[in-house]
């Protein structure tokens, strides 16, 4: 799943994923307040193409990482599976927001959106990524193979370290 269409980048640039988080941010204030179901669709349809294709077609992802995050300095590299793993969240609340929009629980839907906005103002505001949180909660209790991220199990391999431990070798 790493190599062709449905590739997701490993690392991911912190900033570019803090910038989209903050368009959600705005994008989710303004479904909220104007209600309108087209805004829930293209929050959740943004939402699966960040988790299926990555950066690449997402149009929020396209605005941060070329034109916002290169004026905001060098990258900052994270591993990128809690990242896809936190817009798989994003994408399960979104279009559990749009479902229950259209059976008639616009309240939930609207709880829904509330907590994908503060999620997405905590990742964007504090680079607190709950999504991730909850990767590494998985990972430690085993639900995840620590496969899935050995940069997020292996403190040689994260971001930063990755310099000093090639510098070693």
């Amino acid at each position: 799943m790493t190599n062709g269409l449905f590739r997701f980048p490993n690392p991911v640039n912190e900033k570019v994923a803090r910038t989209v988080a903050g368009l959600v941010v705005v994008l989710t204030v303004a479904v909220l307040a104007l209600q309108a179901a087209w805004l829930l669709w293209a929050l959740a349809l943004g939402f699966w193409l960040r988790v299926l294709f990555g950066p690449r077609v997402s149009p929020f992802a396209l605005l941060a990482s070329r034109v916002i995050a290169p004026r905001l300095g060098a990258p900052k590299l994270v591993p990128g599976p809690p990242k896809r793993f936190a817009q798989s969240i994003g994408a399960a609340l979104s279009t559990g927001a749009l479902v229950a929009y259209y059976v008639g629980a616009s309240t939930l839907s609207w709880v829904l959106v509330g907590m994908i906005t503060i999620a997405a103002f905590l990742e964007s505001v504090f680079a607190i990524c709950l999504g991730c949180l909850i990767f590494g909660q998985l990972q430690r209790i085993g639900v995840i193979p620590a496969s899935v991220c050995e940069a997020c199990n292996d403190i040689r391999l994260r971001p930063g370290r990755q310099a000093a431990g090639a510098a070693g070798r």
